[in-house]
Order: structure tokens, then C-alpha cells, then sequence
């Protein structure tokens, strides 16, 4: 499997290289991690947020690992050059959708919707899609689609919800919620929500998938500049999204190892957690970047 390594900008470079540490303590011999210059960082090198050896790193690999992009050094830029650029053009260069996806169509939505629903077939087979069809006109086509395709996976459980009442019980009562699948302005909003559940959104993994299952895995949270080089950066959102593509790859390619290996990692997040010795300064710990990965590397061997 090849991994595209881009740790981007802010503290991408420092959230990566613990992600990355713990990818390497499992000892997967097939794994083969190769990196590249994607945002700010890019364009100081190149003069390009996603120069062609990044293009052709990320194109020829199984699935990429993302730090993050930005930050105030590169504002005055022009809007070609900016960090952000590189990020939109990874995913319009891969069609990777599902995540960040601007304007949807018909055809997209349908894609997004085989995705939740072969998410949910893999875990508990319910599936809550949240639209506001009751005032915008246009979200009638999102519960329509859904509706459709639910047809196609009758062993998954579909629901309904308006996006206010999501937003409610959300807060109230999080646990009737497995998957859920809505649109980009309505999932920016609901994730972040989601991710004060677990106390900080430091804790959020991400991806953005092809119609293959190709994936782009990224921590929900930005660079960060503020606390850049200064060591005291979460890193388990990333951690967690080097988990998550595991999952992706291992059902992609029918792989058991990589499946288990994605749940080793998020075990040992959970009993670093758990046992509270070492917990991130968001989270309301005093633990550092790099601690927090040695406690998650102590714990995959338990």
C-alpha cells in the first residue's frame, strides 16, 4: 500500500509525524509511506500549492494522509498561490467528493449517499440523513435521493431529520446516532458540534473519498498557526484519520490486517484516554504532542 504523506503547514508537519509514528509501530511491512509539499509549504518551494511531483505522488498512491494548509504568511498571496488552493485542487485532481464538495448535483448526491449507506452497512445499519426540506426547496432533491437509494440497501435502517432538530438532539441525545450523511453547509456545522462530544474537535478525523473508495484522510481542525513548533498540537484527530484510511483500505482491498490494525489504534486511543495520565491540553491535560503519541505506541502493545 502507498501512502501519500502531506503534512501541509502550521502544525500539519508535527500532528503527521506522530500519525505517522504510530503507523510505523504497527509494523505493517506492506505499508510504504512516501511524502510531499502540499499548501503553504509548497508554494515557498515551488511557487505552486500542489506542484506535479505532489500531482503525481498522490495520483499513483492507494490513499493520502493530510496534515493541514494555511496560515497568515501566505494572505497577501494572489488566489492561485494560496494554501487553500492546493488543498481544492488535490481533491478536484482525485474527484474526491463527499467531504467539502461546494455545489452538489443529482449525481453527486447519489454518490454520497452509496457512501453513507455502505458506511452504515459496516457498523450498526442506521443511517440518519438531515436536510432542511421543510423550507429550502432544494433540499427536497437530497431526501428524494436518499429515499432512492435507500431502496438499494434494505438492511440499512434510513431516518429522517430536519437539520435544526439534528442540531438539538446532537447535544441531547447523541448516542441514537450512527451514520449520518447531509450536505457540505450543514455537515461543517453539525461536525464541528459533533466534535465538542469528545471535548474538542483536536479529536475529529476526517476523508474525502473517490467513487473507488480512494480516499484522503485529514484531521477536521485547520494549521493551527497560533501554536505552531510549539509541541503542545492534539495529534489524535490525525492519529485517528491514519485509523480511519486503515478501515478504508482494509475493506477496500479485503485486507483483515489493516481492519485490525485500524481498531489497535483506536483501542490504544481510547485506553490513553481512559487511564488519564497523558491526556492532549485542549482536552484539559498537560501532556505534549509527542507524549501523547509514546502513551498510544505503549498501549498498541497491550
Amino acid at each position: 500500500m502507498k501512502i501519500c504523506v502531506l503534512p501541509g503547514d502550521g502544525i500539519g508537519p508535527e500532528i503527521v509525524a506522530e500519525a505517522v509514528r504510530v503507523l510505523k509501530a504497527l509494523d505493517l511491512p506492506d505499508l510504504q509511506l512516501e511524502e510531499g509539499l502540499l499548501g503553504g509549504c509548497a508554494v515557498d518551494a515551488t511557487g505552486n500549492p500542489y506542484p506535479e511531483a505532489t500531482q503525481k505522488l498522490a495520483r499513483e498512491a492507494d490513499a493520502i494522509l493530510l496534515g493541514a494548509v494555511g496560515g497568515p504568511q501566505w494572505d497577501s498571496l494572489p488566489r492561485e498561490q494560496r494554501p487553500e488552493r492546493g488543498l481544492l485542487g488535490i481533491r478536484k485532481d482525485l474527484n474526491l467528493f463527499g467531504y467539502n464538495t461546494m455545489v452538489y448535483s443529482e449525481s453527486e448526491i447519489r454518490r454520497i449517499g452509496h457512501v453513507a449507506f455502505q458506511a452504515a452497512q459496516k457498523r450498526d445499519k442506521k443511517l440518519c440523513s438531515v436536510d432542511k426540506m421543510n423550507v429550502l426547496e432544494c433540499t427536497q432533491l437530497w431526501r428524494d435521493v436518499m429515499i432512492e437509494i435507500s431502496h438499494d440497501y434494505p438492511d440499512v435502517e434510513l431516518s429522517h431529520m430536519l437539520v435544526d432538530n439534528a442540531a438539538m438532539q446532537l447535544v441531547k441525545a447523541p448516542k441514537q446516532f450512527d451514520v449520518m450523511v447531509t450536505g457540505n453547509m450543514f455537515g461543517d456545522i453539525l461536525s464541528d458540534e459533533a466534535s465538542m462530544l469528545t471535548g474538542s474537535i483536536g479529536m475529529l478525523p476526517s476523508a474525502s473519498l473517490d467513487d473507488k473508495n480512494k480516499g484522503l484522510y485529514e484531521p477536521s481542525h485547520g494549521s493551527a498557526p497560533d501554536i505552531a513548533g510549539k509541541g503542545i498540537a492534539n495529534p489524535l484527530a490525525t492519529i485517528l484519520s491514519g485509523a480511519f484510511m486503515l478501515r478504508w483500505l482494509g475493506d477496500r482491498h479485503e485486507d483483515p490486517t489493516l481492519i485490525e490494525s485500524a481498531s489497535r489504534i483506536e483501542k490504544a486511543v481510547e485506553l490513553t484516554l481512559a487511564q488519564g495520565l497523558v491526556i492532549p491540553r485542549d482536552l484539559g491535560g498537560r501532556a505534549s504532542c509527542t507524549e501523547v503519541t509514546a502513551a498510544i505506541c505503549k498501549n498498541l502493545k497491550n
